[in-house]
């Protein structure tokens, strides 16, 4: 498995590895609630600052609250 640290990955590479982490059933990630969000809004948007390459994404797994995602 390739790294998926910040200092291992380009942008592009950080934004494919959210969308198909968040992609798992096959469907937009929204308000679906697969993930116990329970409506609290776009997922992916909780994981720009992995993206943007602010904070690795096992920092913001580990501060993630279902529901809270705004």
């Amino acid at each position: 498995m390739r790294s998926i640290l910040i200092k291992d990955t380009t942008r592009e590479e950080r934004i494919q590895i959210v969308n198909q982490a968040l992609n798992v059933c096959g469907q937009e990630c929204g308000f679906c609630n697969g993930c116990d969000n329970m409506g609290g809004g776009l997922v992916d948007a909780y994981y720009q600052p992995y993206i943007d390459g602010k904070k690795e994404i096992r920092e913001l797994n580990a501060e993630y609250r279902p529901g809270l995602v705004r």
